[in-house]
């Protein structure tokens, strides 16, 4: 297995530059001017200060020297400036990562809970009424798209019944604790503030249930299929030959065997749970790395765009390395080629 991590880690490198390479290219073929997001529009007819910004973005140079020097920049840990914001790219991202990370963890929980329980109820009470409804639940929460349902949960639990927070990490009047993982419910626990760690965790439950609730489905589908297929295994018939109680045989015999293939669905659906929180930032204003991407987007802002690009393909990369080694440290009978 060491061989096998050394190699990923050896080619991670050129698969980061493979990411850089498509990201910046991706930015040459959009449609529009990055100059109208640097520029204002009634300077756009002056040929001097539109010089004047194409020499300070480097906008003036070819294709290929751009390239070379954000690569060169980027070995320095340098994303370039973004051209909306004036800041660093890399200050920016780590401004909202920590946003990110916190709504797709706790949606990774919340999908995951979900779906296990759905699996083994599924499983349990196979054909029945339960089955139906638990499987039907499941396939809702595969099919539906994320922004039909969080604007629906929106309306309702936040415009129409006014039960749950519908924007923002915490209340706009609220003082944040002191930053030490940007975790604010973590930081507020940290700095002893219950009163933050509550209001950010009502803040957290409707986006995370919403982006969490469309990898629920597909867990517990699996969950389901690997139930029914090891209930019916004779070392399931033996543990209630010898009297073992059914929620013993259930959860330590049956769902203890199921967990290995779930743990690697777990591990691969984080990239989907990134992909979803563009939407899902958007919809509750959550002021994340998908919010700040589309923005990016919106105003061309290139050197962002690039910067979300890279970031978020580095953390897919190393989330399948850790899945995989997870999912040896496992089931010690596979084997890593």
């Amino acid at each position: 297995m060491l061989s096998y991590i050394l190699r990923r880690l050896i080619a991670m490198p050129f698969l980061i530059l493979g990411i850089v390479t498509l990201a910046f290219l991706l930015t040459t073929v959009v449609k529009g001017d990055p100059l109208s997001a640097i520029v204002s529009e009634r300077q756009m007819n002056n040929p001097e200060v539109v010089a004047a910004a194409k020499a300070r973005w480097g906008l003036d140079k070819s294709l290929p020297e751009r390239y070379a020097i954000y690569v060169t920049n980027l070995l320095k840990g340098d994303m370039g400036t973004s051209f909306i914001t004036r800041r660093p790219v890399a200050q920016d991202v780590m401004y909202r990562l920590p946003a990110t990370m916190e709504l797709v963890l706790s949606a990774m929980l919340i999908g995951s809970v979900v779906g296990i329980t759905l699996g083994v109820t599924a499983a349990y009470f196979r054909d029945t009424a339960i089955d139906h409804s638990a499987r039907f639940f499941a396939l809702f929460g595969s099919s539906i798209p994320v922004f039909w349902l969080g604007l629906a949960l929106l309306y309702l639990t936040s415009v129409k019944w006014g039960i749950l927070p519908g924007s923002g990490r915490v209340d706009a009047r609220a003082a944040l604790p002191p930053v030490v993982t940007g975790f604010i419910t973590i930081d507020a626990l940290l700095a002893g503030n219950f009163k933050i760690f509550v209001d950010a965790l009502w803040h957290l439950i409707l986006p995370s249930l919403v982006l969490g609730w469309t990898v629920a489905g597909t867990i517990s589908r699996l969950v389901r299929a690997n139930m029914l297929e090891v209930m019916g295994r004779e070392f399931i018939l033996t543990a209630r030959a010898k009297g073992a109680g059914e929620l013993r045989v259930v959860i330590r015999h049956a769902l203890r065997n199921t967990l290995v293939p779930t743990l690697t669905v777990i591990g691969y659906s984080f990239a989907y749970l990134l992909t979803g929180a563009v939407l899902t930032e958007t919809i509750f204003s959550w002021p994340g790395m998908g919010s700040y991407a589309v923005d990016a987007a919106r105003g061309l802002d290139f050197p962002a765009i690039i910067g979300v690009t890279i970031v978020g393909g580095v953390i897919f990369l190393l989330t399948n390395l850790a899945t995989d080694i997870a999912y040896v440290v496992a089931n010690p009978r596979v084997r890593l080629g």
